[in-house]
Parts: C-alpha cells; sequence; structure tokens
C-alpha cells in the first residue's frame, strides 16, 4: 500500500473500522530522534509531509484513547475520527523545545475534542455546561461504587474528590439516569402507547373563550388609546406618522421632505418628537422607535 492510500484509509475510520484500527497499528511508532526531527521541520520550516507523518505515527493512541469512551453509546468511528481531530491540532501547536514526547502533549488535546462530542451528541438536552458539571459528567460513574442511586455519604465522598457541591452531584446523577422523550408519537407506536407522548398533554388555548375575549380587549383597547393620542398631535406630525408607520405604502423621508418642501432631516426630527410625544400620550406603549 502506497503512503498515500494509506493516508486516505487511516483518516476514514468510518469505511471499515477493522481495517482502519488494522492500518494504524502497521504504522511504524517512531523513535525520539524521529519524532523531534520531524517536529522540527514542521515548527521550523512548515513541512506538511512532517506533519502528515506525525499525526499518522500517532493515531494507534487515539484509538487507545477512543475506546475508553465507549459507555457512552456513540459509535467509535465518531469518537475516533475526533480523537484524529484533537490530534492534528496538537501536532499543529507542539513545540519541539519544549522537552516532552508529543503524545504526552496530544493527550489533552484528543480527549478535548471527544468530550467536546460527547458533550454534544449523547443527549438531545445538554447535560454539562459549568466547569463543575462537566467533570463530573466524564468521573461520576467511574466513582459509583453500585448502581443504585448514591447515598448521602457516597455523595459527599464524590463531591469532596472533585471539588464540586454535594447537590451538583445529585443533580448530575439525576441527569445521566434521564432519557430523551419523543416529543410525537412515534410511527410504530400503537394506540397504547402513542397517547403517552408528550404532544397529547399540552393544552391548546387558542380556542379558550377568556383568552380570546382577553386578547380581543387589548386589541381594541390599544387601538383606542393610539387615536387618543394621535389626535393631541398637530395635523403635519400626525400626517407625517401615518403616511411613515399607518399607511399600506409607507412614505420614505425624502418623499416627506419633497411634499412639506423641507429636508429629509427635518422630517426625521419631527418625526422623532411626534413619536416621543405619542408613546407619552399612549403611557409608554411599545411603538416603533
Amino acid at each position: 500500500m502506497n503512503k498515500g492510500m494509506q493516508a486516505v484509509n487511516a483518516l476514514s475510520p468510518g469505511a471499515n473500522l477493522e481495517s482502519y484500527i488494522a492500518t494504524v497499528n502497521a504504522i511504524p511508532v517512531l523513535t525520539p530522534e524521529e519524532e523531534k526531527q520531524l517536529a522540527e521541520q514542521l515548527h521550523y520550516h512548515a513541512d506538511l509531509e512532517a506533519a502528515r507523518r506525525l499525526v499518522m505515527a500517532h493515531m494507534r493512541f487515539v484509538v487507545h484513547i477512543a475506546r475508553s469512551y465507549s459507555g457512552y453509546g456513540l459509535n467509535q468511528s465518531d469518537l475516533i475520527q475526533e480523537g484524529n481531530v484533537g490530534l492534528m491540532k496538537a501536532v499543529k501547536r507542539f513545540n519541539p523545545e519544549v522537552g516532552v514526547r508529543l503524545v504526552s502533549f496530544a493527550v489533552h488535546w484528543i480527549k478535548a475534542e471527544i468530550h467536546e462530542f460527547i458533550l454534544r451528541n449523547w443527549r438531545i438536552v445538554k447535560v454539562a455546561t459549568t466547569k463543575a458539571q462537566r467533570k463530573l459528567f466524564f468521573n461520576l460513574r467511574s466513582q459509583k461504587k453500585r448502581l443504585g442511586w448514591l447515598s448521602l455519604a457516597e455523595a459527599k465522598s464524590i463531591a469532596e474528590d472533585l471539588g464540586v457541591e454535594t447537590k451538583t452531584v445529585f443533580e448530575m446523577e439525576g441527569r445521566l439516569n434521564a432519557y430523551d422523550a419523543a416529543f410525537d408519537a412515534g410511527v410504530d407506536d400503537d394506540d397504547e402507547t402513542a397517547y403517552q407522548a408528550p404532544a397529547h398533554y399540552l393544552e391548546d388555548h387558542s380556542t379558550d373563550p377568556a383568552l380570546v375575549a382577553e386578547s380581543d380587549n387589548f386589541e381594541q383597547d390599544s387601538s383606542d388609546r393610539l387615536h387618543m393620542a394621535l389626535d393631541q398631535l398637530d395635523e403635519r406630525s400626525r400626517a407625517i406618522l401615518q403616511q411613515r408607520w399607518l399607511s399600506d405604502e409607507k412614505a420614505t423621508l425624502h418623499d416627506l421632505a419633497a411634499i412639506y418642501q423641507v429636508s429629509a432631516e427635518r422630517i426625521r426630527q419631527l418625526e422623532k418628537n411626534a413619536m416621543k410625544k405619542l408613546k407619552e400620550a399612549m403611557g409608554g406603549a411599545l411603538l416603533p422607535a
């Protein structure tokens, strides 16, 4: 297999995962000297071939790390692909003068990309947004000693180990044990189970007589107040507002400037002052600024 074809296969774990793993495991591990030489070529000369070789030689480590996240019910190929993105970012930022091996530097970047992918895709609703919640999300399972709900003592112990509040531990446990439910009934649901869908438990207020009457009264009251406020304006100001906001074909500032033989800026000032008076007359009701 030539290098070009090998690179294509290695970067596509979704096509055939077993073949992908066999391919990356067959790529020789770099010696410290080889790694440093390639890293220097990339760091100082932007050598893309050196970057490719560094990435390819470390993809086996991404597979190893991705396997440790298999308990989240996500596709292993996707986890590996995200880990590869983290590896590429690490290679791009790696400084050969720091004195550490690339794999040690890259672990953080690989895990960070996998963590982001899991948090985006594990549930429809985000389960972890704060730093404390994210820490709990990836540690709570391993900290639990049994499958049942945590006792207060266990929750306090986990909270102390992870540096969070006990309340946060219980909240995350509830989120982890919850599940996503479809809003509408599934296409395969029968009459005995379809009624359980959340869509059937929401009230339809569109025909509630009280709400309909309240809405009509509000609209009528707003209309009456608007006409009363307009009547308090001088004739020119009232005409400007009607042509600018209340007509089907709204006039521009320049249109009105031509009618009243003034500048467009003067029309804008008259409109602004009229709108201010209108708001005051209507008691601060929301109107266009």
